[in-house]
């Protein structure tokens, strides 16, 4: 289905291959069709006295998946400029508009993960990638703290360096992050991550870990955030003035990237040990399929 096309032309398109009681509507929509963007379904069909049923029949004609979707393109359509982004703020990050198809979506999401990487790449700091990549390579353990959302690129983090053969643990109790990181030592080192920084379990977690004495990492959008207090290393993906709501799915693709760059530095700081780690690693899990041999 073509969405440059506007409603109303739309109407005129279809008009002779509607039944007469959805030319009804369609006349009823033409001539009054500010009116049409306030009313219900049910006010439109008691409007037009026709049953409900055939209104739908009337907006499926057209193409639409329904009578909001039908709705909220006609008022995109009686909108201009502002005016139109006053009924429809953007989701902070995502640019989703309620009268956007299926079809529409992947290529929003690739510009939305796409600008959000960019933001990432301006906004690191080369030193610091290779101080955190030092204190990694060398730890004794290294312990990974996340909430909710950065749950995932903690998990990451977790899963290559294990196969790199370092020391990890990731507890995904807030309590027991917090327990752990107290009983660090200075040859340790704990990375969190917080999209905002300031995720107060986080945020406690490292604190704790810097106190017993451990190095710290943190890997955040924001430049000065409060977890960056407790960070020795503070790794930023930039993005910071986006709002969250709408940046919380999206804030794992430029953490996920880090947790990559971090990957790839450690193996490269040591190309020959680390190597050998992973050809080990994947001897290990080489006969998975088959658990008798």
């Amino acid at each position: 289905m073509r969405h440059d096309i506007q409603v109303l032309d739309r109407i005129r398109k279809t008009y002779a291959s509607l039944r007469p009681s959805e030319q009804r509507v369609a006349d009823y929509v033409l001539n009054h069709p500010e009116t049409c963007t306030q009313q219900t379904i049910s006010e439109l069909a008691d409007q037009v006295q026709v049953s409900q049923p055939t209104v739908v029949r009337f907006v499926q004609a057209l193409g639409f998946g329904g009578f909001r979707n039908f709705k909220y393109c006609l008022l995109r359509d009686r909108s201009q400029g502002t005016e139109r982004e006053a009924y429809f703020d953007h989701l902070g990050g995502f640019d989703l508009k309620p009268w956007d198809q299926l079809e529409d979506l992947p290529l929003k999401e690739v510009r939305v993960s796409g600008g959000l990487l960019e933001a990432a790449l301006k906004s690191l700091s080369p030193q610091e990638l290779d101080r955190a990549v030092r204190m990694l390579a060398t730890a004794r353990t290294i312990d990974i703290y996340g909430v909710e959302n950065s749950c995932t690129p903690a998990g990451d983090l977790l899963t290559k360096l294990t196969y790199l053969g370092l020391c990890c643990r990731m507890n995904t109790d807030a309590y027991l992050q917090q327990i752990g990181a107290a009983h660090l030592g200075v040859a340790d080192v704990a990375v969190a991550f917080s999209h905002s920084g300031c995720s107060m379990d986080t945020v406690k977690a490292l604190k704790l870990a810097q106190k017993a004495g451990a190095g710290t990492i943190a890997i955040t959008s924001r430049k000065n955030p409060l977890l960056a207090r407790y960070a020795d290393v503070c790794l930023c993906t930039g993005g910071e003035e986006a709002v969250i709501y709408g940046t919380a799915i999206f804030s794992r693709i430029p953490d996920l990237a880090v947790v990559d760059l971090l990957y790839m530095g450690i193996i490269q700081s040591d190309y020959e040990r680390f190597s050998r780690s992973l050809d080990k690693s994947g001897a290990v899990i080489a006969d998975r399929g088959n658990p008798e041999e």
